[in-house]
């Protein structure tokens, strides 16, 4: 809902090593990478950001930046809180937005979803119980409790931290 809005802002595709789900294309959900395939990289330095989350590795490949960058777009990276605090770290001017909602939709989503076992349900809400502790360390947080007004919300900030960028970068 906030892509259509910022043409210049692009999502970078994330690289991961968990198995390819029915109707996913290699390089548009995901780059789909072996677990060897995935660490040489990380060995190499290609990797912004990397976690294990949920047994498999996700990362983002500094390639998807300069790619974004190179085509006169702006970046947007869609995180987990680990990944996101270390961007925050390596990017100058990188802004955090934490996007949440209560634990109870979040487990009424991932039942509803129906692509994870129970045991990888409990698993990912707990880890969702971490990272809303961490949620005060992000530059802004989004409630997504409503669909349209979370948008907006997140639209509001996206279209101030546009405008602070531009003047940054203005001589």
């Amino acid at each position: 809902m906030i892509l259509p809005r910022f043409p210049i802002l692009r999502e970078t595709i994330s690289a991961t090593t968990r198995p390819r789900r029915e109707g996913e294309a290699n390089g548009v959900e995901y780059w789909f990478l072996s677990e060897e395939e995935f660490h040489r990289r990380v060995r190499a330095g290609e990797f912004l950001e990397w976690v294990t989350y949920v047994g498999s590795c996700y990362g983002t490949l500094r390639s998807e930046l300069d790619r974004i960058v190179a085509d006169g777009g702006a970046c947007l990276l869609e995180l987990e809180t680990e990944g996101a605090l270390t961007v925050r770290e390596q990017v100058p001017g990188a802004v955090t937005i934490f996007v949440t909602a209560s634990l109870q939709e979040l487990e009424r989503r991932l039942r509803e979803r129906a692509t994870e076992s129970s045991g990888v349900i409990e698993e990912r809400l707990e880890l969702a119980r971490h990272q809303l502790e961490q949620q005060d360390l992000f530059d802004h947080v989004v409630v997504n409790d409503d669909r349209e007004r979370a948008a907006d919300e997140l639209a509001e900030i996206v279209e101030r931290e546009l405008a602070a960028a531009a003047t940054m970068s203005r001589p």
